[in-house]
């Protein structure tokens, strides 16, 4: 799981928990607890320490990570990567996202195949460095993160295989986006819209 928020059942199957940062849809603490299970590994952005540490007798691990930090996790090697916004302000010169607070996203690899969940971002340089990405997971919705035409400029620097639209629907953004980020961005890449449950 990346960033449990709002499940419908309790699942109680988590491998692997990933936490991209503290806010709300992203560390949920409700949704925490229906995938935990004493087998289960939880890696999570520094500044979710005061949440996660809640678990520590109901799982095997917690990993607490800054952008750059990497594990390996059964057959998952595990790398943090930065997630900040450049251009989204919450009031003059003042981003939603920090660089500095320690955002995150991952790079999953499993069986040489590499999946890229961006975290909330905007379109920052570091995209160009992450090497071949088989499938990645960007933010579409605006305000907060990446608009449609930003993720689709990062999808021609990641160039990966398939992208998932994301972070629309919710709290900000719409279905439309999704459409309209499918329409502009298949020239570059298959994109795959989930159903929502």
């Amino acid at each position: 799981f990346i960033d449990p928020f709002q499940l419908k059942l309790p699942e109680k199957d988590a491998d692997i928990i990933l936490i991209t940062h503290d806010h709300f849809d992203h560390c949920s603490v409700d949704d925490i607890k229906k995938v935990v299970n004493q087998q289960a590994v939880i890696v999570a952005a520094k500044m979710c320490k005061a949440k996660v540490d809640n678990f520590k007798s109901q799982v095997a691990k917690i990993f607490y990570f800054s952008p750059g930090e990497k594990v390996k996790i059964n057959n998952a090697n595990i790398e943090a990567i930065p997630a900040y916004n450049i251009n989204k302000f919450r009031a003059p010169g003042i981003v939603f996202h920090p660089k500095e607070a320690g955002y995150v996203g991952y790079i999953i690899e499993i069986d040489r195949v590499r999946i890229y969940h961006a975290g909330d971002t905007d379109f920052i340089p570091e995209m160009n460095d992450l090497g071949k990405v088989d499938v990645a997971l960007l933010p579409i919705g605006g305000t907060y993160t990446m608009n449609v035409e930003e993720a689709v400029e990062a999808v021609k620097a990641i160039k990966p295989k398939y992208t998932i639209p994301m972070h629309y629907g919710a709290i900000v953004g719409s279905e439309r986006d999704a459409e309209r980020f499918e329409q502009l961005a298949s020239l570059y890449t298959k994109v795959v819209v989930m159903k929502k449950e």
